[in-house]
């Protein structure tokens, strides 16, 4: 097995699913069946942080909420891919349109339709309430839930092992 540590100094790009990875698990409803999803705002600080250092991150999601967008927009991220009921198709497009190879991303997902994406990065990841499926699959289970900081946790162990964490950036 390769060092875990080593391979953190390799990753270019994060990619991310959200309900279950960026949101919690369970999600209430709108009278008009619209999710109303809550978001990490240390996920949230972390990800403008990567953002504003280059890192490529895109959202990759079954869900079509505009709210999603919106927020991830807000948090300087361009790349998002909604709608996705197969998510291979959307990482290749983000692959290409950016010249990423696949052992320089790391992804985030927690359910069986994040498993194909997990099986083609380089660092594949979950949180600690992944479905069974995938946990194996990972070279990484965070120890926080989804919606809980399990996004910062590896983007900050990535952003550690490159000296990029609590540098001082001035934008």
């Amino acid at each position: 097995m390769r060092n875990f540590k080593e391979d953190l100094t390799k990753i270019k790009a994060f990619a991310f699913d959200v309900d279950g990875v960026l949101s919690h698990q369970v999600v209430p409803m709108f009278p008009n069946g619209e999710p109303m999803r809550m978001a990490n705002i240390k996920d949230g600080y972390v990800l403008q942080l990567a953002a504003k250092l280059g890192y490529r991150i895109a959202i990759i999601t079954g869900g079509r909420s505009v709210a999603v967008r919106v927020r991830y927009e807000a948090l300087g991220i361009s790349d998002i891919y909604m709608g996705c009921s197969e998510k291979m198709s959307a990482l290749k497009d983000w692959m290409g349109r950016h010249g990423l190879a696949a052992d320089e991303i790391a992804y985030m997902g927690d359910d069986m339709p994040d498993i194909p994406v997990l099986q083609a990065v380089g660092m594949p990841t979950c949180p600690a309430d992944a479905a069974d499926d995938v946990k194996p699959l990972c070279r990484y289970v965070s120890p926080f839930t989804g919606g809980n900081g399990c996004v910062r946790d590896i983007m900050e162990q990535v952003l550690r092992a490159q000296n990029q964490w609590g540098a001082d950036h001035t934008w």
